[in-house]
C-alpha cells in the first residue's frame, strides 16, 4: 500500500501523456476533421505520425540517451543500415520498416522516463475513450458513422474505395461476410475510434498484455474497466486471434512467472513450426479464417527464394499484408526479421513476475500476429502503448529515480 500511495503523488508528465493518448486517438480526430472541416489526404496522416515522432525524439534528446538505451539504439542503427541497403539495391524508396522501428525506439525509451502515475493515466484515458465510442457504435451505428464517416476517411486518406454492397458508411473491412466467425452481437466487426477492425483487435491484445503484467498494481475500478473493455471488444470485433491470445494469457498470468526467459527466443520458431504442421494438414486452405491465414503464410514462406530473403525483390513486399514474416523479410531482408525476433525476445526484462508476464505475453502477441497479419502490430495506434509499457517495466523502480536524476547511466548524447 505504501508504494501505491506514493505513486499517486508522482507528477504527471503531460508531454508523455499527450503523445501516448494522441498515438491511439489521432485517427478518429483526423476522420472528424476530414468530414466536418476539410478533406484530408494520406499526407496529413503521415504528417500526424511524423509530428508525434518529432516530439518524442525531441523529448529523448532533451533527456539524453543512457547505457540502458544502447540496445534500442543499436537496433535502430542496424535498421537504418538495412533500409539504406534495400533502397540502394532496389533503387526504390521504402521506409516502412524503418518507420516501424522508429516507433519502437521512441516509445520504449520514453517508457523508461515515464512514471507509474502517467502510464496508468494513459491506459485509463485510452480505454475510456475506446469503450465510450465502442458503446456508441454498438447502440447506434448511424450515430457512429455520423461522427467519423470511416468509409469516406479511408477513401480520402488511404485510397480504399467504399464498399459497393453497403452504403452505411463503415470501412469495407469492418463489414465482414456471412460465413465469418462471429458472436452475432452486431452485424459488422466493431472498430471504435480506430475506424477499422484490425487495430481495435490489436488494441485489445495490448490491453490484455497490460492487464497480465500490471493488474496487481491497479485499483479495482481500473481492472474492471479494462476487463470490460476487453470483453466487449472480443464479442463485437469477432477477432479469432485475440480470443485465442486472451485465453492463453488468462492462464499465463499464473504460469508465465515460472517459465524461463529463454522461452521467448523459442516462441517464434515454435509458432512457425506449428504453422507448418497446420499447413501439412490443410495445404490448400485459402479461406479468410485462422487456418487459411496460417496456411497462406506458410505457402509464402516456402515460395521465398534467396534473392527475396536478401531484399532484392522489394516490389513484392506490399503484397504480403497477411503474412508478417514474409512482409518483414521482403522489406527489410531476413536480417531485419532476425533483429526484430532478437529484440522482442531479449530486450524486455525478465526478473520479476510482472516482467516475465510482460515478456512472455509480448512474444506470443507479436509472433502469433505475424503468422496471420503484418503491419497492424507496428502501427503507432497500438505499438506505441505496448512499447511504452515495455520501457517502463524494463527499469527497476529503485533505479528509475536515480537514473532520472542522472546518477546512473552513461550519457551518449549532449
Amino acid at each position: 500500500m505504501e508504494q501505491r500511495d506514493a505513486t499517486t503523488k508522482e507528477p504527471i508528465d503531460y508531454g508523455i501523456l499527450a503523445v501516448g493518448v494522441l498515438s491511439v486517438t489521432y485517427n478518429c480526430l483526423l476522420a472528424f476533421i476530414n468530414h466536418n472541416i476539410t478533406p484530408l489526404a494520406s499526407s496529413h496522416v503521415a504528417l500526424s505520425e511524423i509530428l508525434l515522432l518529432i516530439y518524442s525524439f525531441g523529448f529523448l534528446l532533451k533527456r539524453g540517451l543512457y547505457e540502458e538505451d544502447l540496445a534500442p539504439l543499436g537496433y535502430l542503427l542496424a535498421t537504418i543500415f538495412l533500409t539504406v541497403y534495400v533502397i540502394a539495391v532496389n533503387r526504390a524508396g521504402y521506409i516502412d520498416h524503418l518507420r516501424n522501428v522508429l516507433i519502437i525506439f521512441a516509445f520504449v525509451i520514453m517508457g523508461r522516463w515515464t512514471n507509474e502515475r502517467t502510464l496508468k493515466l494513459i491506459f485509463k484515458i485510452c480505454s475510456i475513450v475506446v469503450l465510450a465510442v465502442l458503446i456508441c457504435e454498438i447502440v447506434s451505428v448511424q450515430a457512429y458513422v455520423a461522427l467519423f464517416h470511416p468509409a469516406e476517411y479511408f477513401e480520402n486518406t488511404r485510397g480504399v474505395p467504399r464498399a459497393t454492397y453497403s452504403d452505411i458508411g463503415l470501412f469495407r473491412g469492418a463489414l465482414g461476410f456471412p460465413s465469418r466467425f462471429s458472436f452475432g452481437i452486431i452485424d459488422h466487426r466493431s472498430s471504435s475510434i480506430f475506424l477499422e477492425q484490425v487495430s481495435l483487435a490489436n488494441f485489445c491484445g495490448v490491453l490484455v498484455i497490460y492487464l497480465v503484467s500490471f493488474s496487481n498494481r491497479l485499483r479495482l475500478f481500473d481492472r474492471l474497466l479494462l476487463v470490460f473493455t476487453v470483453l466487449l471488444i472480443l464479442i463485437t470485433n469477432d477477432t479469432r486471434t485475440m480470443l485465442i491470445f486472451s485465453m492463453a494469457c488468462l492462464g499465463g498470468y499464473f504460469i508465465f512467472p515460472w517459465i524461463p526467459k529463454i522461452c521467448d527466443l523459442l516462441m517464434m520458431p515454435m509458432i512457425i513450426v506449428m504453422g507448418f504442421v497446420i499447413h501439412a494438414f490443410r495445404p490448400d486452405a485459402h479461406e479468410d479464417d485462422f487456418v487459411g491465414r496460417i496456411s497462406g503464410t506458410i505457402r509464402n514462406i516456402i515460395a521465398m527464394d534467396i534473392p527475396a530473403a536478401l531484399g532484392l525483390e522489394l516490389e513484392k513486399a506490399t503484397t504480403f499484408v497477411d503474412s508478417g514474416y514474409v512482409y518483414i523479410t521482403y522489406g527489410a531482408t531476413i536480417f531485419g526479421l532476425i533483429l526484430f525476433w532478437l529484440f522482442v525476445s531479449f530486450f524486455p526484462a525478465g526478473k520479476t513476475p510482472n516482467q516475465k508476464r510482460l515478456a512472455h505475453s509480448l512474444s506470443l502477441f507479436m509472433f502469433l500476429n505475424l503468422m496471420i497479419g503484418s503491419t497492424a502490430i507496428f502501427s503507432m495506434k497500438t505499438a506505441g502503448l505496448v512499447w511504452l509499457l515495455v520501457g517502463f517495466l524494463k527499469v527497476d523502480e529503485s533505479v528509475r529515480g536515480k537514473d532520472a536524476a542522472g546518477k546512473v547511466g552513461i550519457s551518449v548524447s549532449a
